[in-house]
């Protein structure tokens, strides 16, 4: 079995549902292309046979305060509302829940302004 990269999952899901461009890396002209979301795995577990159990976080960058935190709440609820039940081709989205519900983080940039939340994330690949 080869499990599923949620990552790009995630991104291509997201990609298409939220008023954003999402990404793993983020782009050397990022004041350019903004908003923008950065999708990043960052631990997580899994049945050791068929159910993977991640940790993701979903950073968002806006030009201003309130762009960002509408962001970071319309990609919120995108996760927790709509990503549950879903199929794509590589993967079944299960139980998605908020580890940590969108915040403040720092940037060094100051010319925008970045929000973050951790979500956990249950899925398996299609059979």
């Amino acid at each position: 079995m080869i499990w599923p990269d949620v990552e790009v999952e995630l991104i291509a899901w997201l990609d298409s549902r939220v008023d954003a461009h999402f990404t793993a890396e983020l782009p050397a002209n990022l004041l350019d292309v903004l908003p923008v979301g950065q999708v990043q795995r960052v631990g997580g577990s899994d049945d050791s046979f068929r159910l993977d159990r991640a940790l993701v976080d979903v950073d968002v960058y806006a030009a201003t305060r309130g762009g960002a935190s509408l962001l970071a709440r319309e990609t919120r609820d995108a996760l927790v509302m709509r990503l549950p039940g879903t199929k794509t081709a590589a993967a079944v989205f299960g139980r998605v829940s908020t580890v940590s519900a969108p915040s403040w983080r720092p940037y060094e940039n100051t010319g925008l302004r970045r929000c973050g939340a951790t979500y956990e994330i249950f899925f398996h690949p299609v059979s």
